[in-house]
């Protein structure tokens, strides 16, 4: 096979070379695939409320593991952090409607004092009791009042703008 004439008057050193930087360029590009459906992403996180109140924080603990497209996380999380790579960081605010949702006033449930131990009958107490179904449901007592004990079912950071600083440490 003859080759054309500019190939065959390249040194073969710079042959190997550039053959040797097309392939660094392909293999970087495949160690650099970011972030996508179906990949198992593990990140560290911290997440932090408006006034700077740190909520929860992976850092120097167990990374989160997931399943990227899976509904494991918030959907609007999952859509910021598509496309980061390995060792990527990015700071994502969430408000409360692409987070947790607003406050439902309607999740909030008057019951009787006494159907509360005296002794967790204090704002900001959070319970888990069996609904009559059987499944489990978490709540805190909102309200104490003279009768009545107001329980709030919304999650706790519904209504809450979210931040979170997210460094993606591995994808598979």
């Amino acid at each position: 096979m003859k080759l054309p004439r500019r190939i065959a008057e390249t040194p073969p050193l710079l042959v190997i070379f550039v053959s040797l930087l097309l392939w660094f360029v392909a293999d970087s590009a495949k160690a650099q695939e970011g972030v996508a459906d179906g990949k198992q992403v593990t990140i560290e996180y911290s997440l932090t409320l408006p006034d700077k109140t740190e909520v929860e924080n992976n850092i120097g603990e167990e990374p989160l593991t997931y399943t990227h497209g899976s509904g494991q996380i918030l959907p609007a999380l999952q859509a910021a952090i598509l496309g980061l790579v390995e060792g990527e960081t990015k700071t994502v605010t969430l408000e409360p409607e692409e987070a947790y949702g607003v406050i439902d006033p309607d999740a909030f449930v008057e019951v009787e004092k006494a159907l509360v131990p005296e002794d967790l009958q204090k704002p900001g107490e959070e319970l888990v009791a069996r609904d009559p179904s059987g499944t489990l449901q978490r709540f805190r007592i909102h309200e104490i009042q003279e009768e009545l004990v107001v329980l709030d079912f919304n999650h706790p950071l519904a209504g809450k703008t979210l931040t979170f600083d997210i460094k993606v440490v591995k994808i598979e």
